[in-house]
């Protein structure tokens, strides 16, 4: 069976089934499992399919996520839910920290919350340097270049300034979660900003509403237990047991 055949088999057997193991999907395509798991990349890519370890899971169009919305537009979406996982997370910042604040809407509502004056921020955001400096807060800003969907510094650059560098703290945003993707985001020099920072931080979250945890997105940049997660409250109660999630307003 040729590849274009193939692809197109896979995603009508998935979207019937809701989901396929590799080796089903090896049996109905008459194929090897190391070729249909090639394929399930390519198609993962191609948003038509969603790959977890062992097979694929039906998406729809809704779910995943190719490229990023403006800032401006993400501003609007899930505000409250963003404020409250925010306002827990400013609370874990304490004076001596060297803390990482990555770009986006959800961090942002993070340096909003801030009041913790006397520890020292690094921030690959524009907007959020500038409301550090007008709090008062040490704050340092990598080079780079600003993406003008996000504001967030990209690039080589970016990556080798922060490479230097060791957090004992961080906070990041992602567009997509989940136990078998991880923290997914669309775009690949961003993708590296974020994961390049969050190896070097010794206690890193990632500040997520539920929303997130229905959508996946082109890259992942950091596996789904190299973080704790803040979010609100979860209907999918078996992402809980994973024991790395925090739920604000469910627990003391």
């Amino acid at each position: 069976m040729i590849a274009v055949s193939r692809h197109e088999r896979i995603v009508q057997l998935v979207n019937e089934n809701g989901s396929m193991t590799l080796s089903d999907l090896a049996e109905a395509t008459g194929t090897s499992e190391s070729t249909i798991r090639r394929d399930l990349v390519t198609l993962h890519q191609q948003g038509r399919l969603r790959r977890v370890r062992g097979g694929a899971v039906k998406v729809s169009p809704s779910e995943f996520i190719i490229s990023d919305q403006s800032f401006v537009w993400r501003q609007e979406l899930h505000m409250a839910e963003k404020r409250a996982i925010a306002a827990y997370a400013a609370t874990l910042i304490g004076p001596d920290e060297f803390v990482f604040i990555d770009a986006g809407t959800t961090t942002e509502c993070l340096v909003d919350a801030i009041t913790e004056t006397r520890a020292i921020y690094l921030t690959n955001s524009v907007p959020h340097a500038q409301k550090l400096l007008a709090k008062g807060c040490r704050t340092l800003l990598p080079g780079g270049e600003v993406k003008s969907e996000t504001l967030a510094l990209v690039g080589a650059e970016t990556v080798n300034h922060i490479r230097r560098y060791h957090f004992t703290m961080g906070f990041w945003g992602t567009n997509g979660a989940g136990v078998e993707t991880g923290f997914t985001t669309p775009e690949f020099s961003e993708a590296a900003v974020k994961q390049i920072a969050l190896e070097q931080t010794t206690k890193p979250y990632v500040l997520c509403d539920s929303s997130k945890f229905s959508k996946v997105s082109l890259i992942t940049f950091a596996d789904f237990d190299r973080a704790t997660v803040i979010t609100d409250y979860l209907e999918d109660r078996s992402i809980c047991s994973v024991g790395n999630v925090y739920e604000v307003g469910r627990q003391s």
